[in-house]
């Protein structure tokens, strides 16, 4: 059994009592980064086996986790914050499990890109997630593909490129067009800042972005 745990994106209380359960039933969990896991773990009062898995070992690492699991072992794959495979690992492992058969549970919980559509009041009854943009190669491509997108979209960014992305964004879009900016979600400096692209582009030059950023950018008009 492998079982998809999300964590909190910033506060702790955010975790479910399901969550701490499981966590310390497995066998053995899965951690991206082993170190801010045995925080949480610490906190929580868990002591499990951890091991590493991210994004730069899960192909070399997946098919010994699947021999293991077909063993019997339960596992708890867990992230940084939020959910695993949300522009985070988790995609390989999960397919691995399908193609072996092997039952997977994926828990509701944390995700960082709901808060900031919620609080966006741009529409929500249709999106697009495109987590984190090409930094270099494909970026432009990327950004052309949607200009002709009518749903909000949903991007991830860097808080060193984001002036430079809302900038891009004005450049393709129309300064005129809908934005919100989430920071820090959940944490002591949450921050979520409304406005057209030329408002926030101004806001941010200003005061320097700092943490874990969502862009919320309306869509097109149809």
């Amino acid at each position: 059994m492998l079982y998809i745990i999300p964590t909190p994106i910033g506060n702790l209380e955010d975790i479910t009592l399901r969550a701490i359960r499981l966590l310390g039933e497995v066998d053995v969990i899965l951690a991206e980064d082993t170190r801010k896991s045995g925080i949480l773990l610490k906190h929580l009062q868990i002591s499990k086996p951890l091991r590493s898995y991210h994004s730069f070992n899960e192909h070399q690492t997946v098919q010994d986790l699947i021999k293991r699991l077909k063993t019997g072992e339960k596992m708890a794959l867990i992230s940084d914050a939020g959910t695993p495979a949300i522009s985070d690992p988790g995609f390989l492992i999960v397919r691995a499990c399908l193609e072996n058969e092997i039952k997977i549970e994926c828990l509701p919980g944390p995700t960082a890109f709901v808060p900031a559509l919620v609080k966006s009041g741009l529409p929500s009854d249709s999106f697009v997630f495109e987590g984190f943009l090409p930094q270099k190669k494909g970026r432009k491509t990327k950004l052309e593909s949607l200009i002709d997108e009518k749903r909000t979209m949903i991007f991830y960014e860097s808080p060193y490129r984001l002036v430079k992305t809302l900038e891009q964004f004005a450049e393709l879009y129309g300064t005129e067009r809908k934005v919100s900016v989430s920071r820090e979600l959940t944490k002591i400096y949450e921050e979520t800042i409304n406005g057209t692209l030329a408002e926030v582009i101004e806001y941010y030059k200003k005061k320097e972005p700092k943490g874990e950023i969502v862009i919320v950018l309306a869509g097109g008009e149809s």
